[in-house]
């Protein structure tokens, strides 16, 4: 690290992540984590704002594809957790014993979220009858409403969604975004009238990830999760890893497709065109805060962050030269330039501080900001403005088509930052050929057919974590690594958050 760098006490990204991320997170202004409860972080402005277009592309996705937004209550009784215990316990029985889960009785035994969930068990001086808890998720409380709202075939499919806070006690080392206690969720729940069109929900929900990685810069693995790792009330899972700079892989969504399992738990039927009635199929689609946490860590440098231009606060930063007893006004220029942007569309701020131009720079490059103008005396002389991409590279911008060259460097900053995370994905995901022969810091594919106990031993022999199986498998057969049955079954081996 050179001394500018070593001055400004930015640890080596490379060298040491796991202080560069906190440091980068708190430098940047993202969040403030001295708030007096463990895990529950405090968003500032900047970090809020940048969290907040994230919600606002996903608001866009789930408008096109006719989701409608609901808020439900915060605390949940405590009855409704032991129903959902009780059948998070069968439906996992019935998975490890090869059985229907009709065929077994609810149980006592705890499942679910009841020792992560945080409980209120008081209203000012009185006891609570019933005693409630945070949500850690809603499912529950969102299926004991909808057989309420489900009558027919004419209420199907219902799609809906919200975007709210979530609480879990969580006892591992708390992480900004990656691993907290109260964590910005986006939860969408459907109901339908049957297993194919609940699997169409599912593609759509994969076409969505897509839409919005896209806009993000981040490559993902889209893995249909083992069966030990499956949510027990779940047909299958499909979980949506992102991949660190470290090469561990962070969860950042997932999609579960319940078929019946919920429906039967929660009574939800609908009448059918031969006035029969049946049980609806069930989908859920979540993702959270962790997306910010995987774009800080992709993304970023050992200068700060790299927001990509369709989330960042602020895309364009303008900071005009101040020259004492100049006759130009460059501040006016400046926010007459600003004004046109903003008129275009695009989100900009005037860095008209008072101070030496390098402490601007400094504190735009940290906080990731795509493109800086410069403008100066100069500038304005020759009817342009100095640009300073966030990912390197600088250049003249004629001001007579702003707006446009403007637009042109934006998408090229958001190019590049897909090609970066592309070779990363290129240089970390290898074929594993070898169980005791494992590199840190690499994420392994291998062809597999095998059993679990075939699983269980990749996963103690090389301490990696089976992913699941690749939602885009080999084109050809295969040998598998363990059976050596021929497979096109691509499964995707990592270290996890």
């Amino acid at each position: 690290m050179g001394k500018g760098k070593a001055k400004r006490g930015i640890p080596s990204k490379v060298d040491d992540f796991n202080a560069w991320y906190p440091f980068i997170v708190e430098a940047a202004e993202l969040v403030d984590k001295r708030y007096p409860i463990k895990g529950m972080d405090v968003w500032r402005p900047y970090g809020w704002r940048a969290m907040k277009l994230i919600d606002s592309l996903t608001h866009s996705e789930m408008e096109r594809t006719e989701h409608e937004e609901v808020n439900f209550p915060l605390l949940i009784p405590e009855n409704l957790l032991d129903k959902e215990n009780a059948l998070v316990a069968r439906l996992k029985r019935a998975r490890e014993e090869g059985v229907d889960p009709d065929d077994l009785r609810d149980e006592e035994e705890e499942g679910g979220f009841k020792k992560e969930v945080y409980w209120v068990k008081h209203a000012g001086e009185n006891e609570l009858d019933i005693p409630m808890f945070l949500r850690p998720t809603s499912e529950t409380a969102m299926y004991t409403m909808f057989p309420l709202w489900i009558r027919s075939h004419k209420d199907l499919p219902l799609k809906v969604y919200q975007m709210v806070n979530t609480f879990r006690y969580e006892t591992k080392q708390t992480r900004s975004f990656i691993r907290v206690r109260e964590i910005h969720f986006f939860e969408a729940h459907t109901a339908h009238a049957d297993e194919e069109c609940a699997t169409r929900q599912i593609e759509q929900d994969l076409e969505i990830v897509d839409n919005l990685m896209h806009d993000l810069c981040l490559p993902v693995i889209k893995a249909r999760r083992p069966v030990w790792d499956t949510f027990p009330g779940a047909w299958y899972t499909i979980g949506i890893d992102a991949i660190m700079p470290n090469g561990r892989t962070l969860q950042v969504a997932s999609c579960h497709h319940y078929r019946y399992q919920l429906a039967k738990a929660f009574d939800l039927t609908y009448e059918n065109l031969d006035a029969e009635q049946q049980h609806c199929h069930q989908t859920t689609y979540g993702m959270s805060e962790r997306l910010l946490g995987a774009i800080v860590g992709m993304h970023g440098d050992d200068n700060g962050l790299i927001m990509p231009p369709a989330i960042a606060p602020y895309q364009v930063v303008i900071c005009p030269m101040i020259r004492k007893n100049s006759e130009v006004d460059t501040i006016a220029k400046s926010e007459e330039i600003a004004a046109i942007l903003k008129s275009a569309g695009l989100r900009v701020k005037v860095d008209k501080r008072d101070i030496h131009a390098g402490q601007k720079y400094f504190d735009w490059e940290i906080k990731g900001v795509p493109l800086r103008l410069d403008i100066g005396p100069r500038d304005i002389e020759n009817n342009s403005a100095f640009a300073a991409r966030r990912t390197g590279g600088k250049e003249p911008l004629p001001l007579d088509n702003i707006v446009n060259e403007c637009n042109r460097v934006l998408s090229e900053i958001s190019d590049e930052l897909r090609t970066r995370a592309a070779a990363h994905t290129e240089n970390v995901v290898i074929p594993l050929t070898d169980l005791e022969n494992v590199e840190d810091g690499k994420i392994y594919e291998i062809p597999f057919d095998g059993t679990d106990s075939h699983a269980e031993t990749i996963e103690r022999t090389t301490g990696l974590a089976f992913l699941g199986d690749s939602t885009d498998p080999y084109n050809e057969e295969k040998p598998c690594l363990m059976s050596g049955k021929m497979t096109t079954r691509r499964v995707i081996l990592a270290k996890t958050y």
